[in-house]
């Protein structure tokens, strides 16, 4: 029988992941990336952070990613218990 992870999330609702690349995207990509935020960091990344609804639409965001020819550096799942894992209100 195969072994199945613990989660701490629901299956129906969205998981939060932040996904930073490299080099900074342009207000203009907000629509492309919905309902994602970008946030550009001091240091040149970029970071896209929000609720992502299953593994087929956090591939069609890598691969929009893929697309724009943008390095991926890391994506973190965020779960929805942890301590500040809301992305509301969050400068970085």
């Amino acid at each position: 029988m195969p072994h199945t992870p613990p989660t701490t999330t629901e299956p129906d609702q969205p998981t939060i992941y932040h996904i930073r690349v490299r080099g900074h995207l342009d207000a203009r990509w907000e629509r492309w990336f919905e309902p994602m935020t970008i946030a550009r960091q001091d240091n040149g990344d970029t970071l896209l952070a929000g609720p992502i609804i299953d593994q087929a639409a956090l591939h069609g965001v890598l691969k929009r990613i893929r697309d724009l020819g943008l390095p991926l550096i890391s994506m973190e799942r965020i779960e929805s218990d942890a301590p500040g894992s809301s992305t509301e209100g969050r400068t970085t």
